[in-house]
């Protein structure tokens, strides 16, 4: 199937509710237009460089969220232009990305990311330090920032009792944030192989790559 055929596919799927972000790293300005030209506007990468090109070389309507690790000393390659920043995992982090939205007078809308995995490779605040920060009265200060949800992954797994177990805990997290800041909306947790289960966990916006584009090079 065309990448175009897998798009609307899993668009068909998918609840009206719930965003679809293309996952298009490593993937050629000519993919992504065979995936724009269905109609699809939000694409997801995660090397701000590579991101950073992509925005310059393609169609100015284009929603760009930023869906990797991000570094410091990145920020400012994609604070004029980025969507969505999905996995902000710091103070320090916020505090960059506050820097450079007001040198470009936005609000650089952000998730913030949880760790919810059985692994030491994925990055993100836990439930203690989730609290520390929404308390830190320094937040308050960043009028360049918009927190519009949380963000997290499971643990790269076959057991799916286990997937359903970590997403059912970030949707609990996500709740209690709600409840603090009701102008949250975005509970971005599911990936090709288990977008599913975080739909019916209560996500509300989905990264899918390889189930759109095939297999990463």
């Amino acid at each position: 199937m065309s990448i175009a055929e897998n798009l609307k596919k899993i668009k068909n799927d998918l609840p009206s509710d719930v965003t679809l972000v293309a996952v298009s790293k490593t993937k050629s300005n000519e993919e992504i237009l065979e995936a724009y030209n269905t109609g699809h506007r939000v694409f997801g990468e995660n090397k701000v460089q590579e991101m950073t090109e992509k925005w310059s070389s393609l169609p100015e309507d284009i929603e760009w969220h930023m869906i990797g690790h991000v570094q410091r000393n990145k920020v400012k390659y994609m604070a004029p232009y980025v969507s969505l920043v999905h996995g902000v995992d710091s103070l320090k982090l916020l505090r960059e990305i506050n820097k450079h939205g007001r040198k470009h007078s936005r609000a650089i809308p952000c998730l913030l990311q949880m760790f919810i995995a059985k692994e030491d490779t994925k990055f993100g605040f836990d439930e203690q330090e989730l609290q520390a920060l929404l308390a830190n009265e320094e937040l308050k200060d960043f009028k360049h920032v918009k927190i519009m949800g949380l963000m997290g992954m499971a643990t790269f797994t076959d057991n799916r009792d286990q997937i359903r177990q970590e997403f059912h805990s970030l949707k609990t997290m996500f709740d209690a944030l709600k409840s603090v800041m009701p102008e949250v909306s975005i509970l971005s947790m599911g990936m090709s192989g288990d977008y599913d289960i975080a739909i019916e966990e209560g996500s509300t916006m989905v990264r899918i790559g390889s189930s759109i584009f095939g297999a990463r090079q």
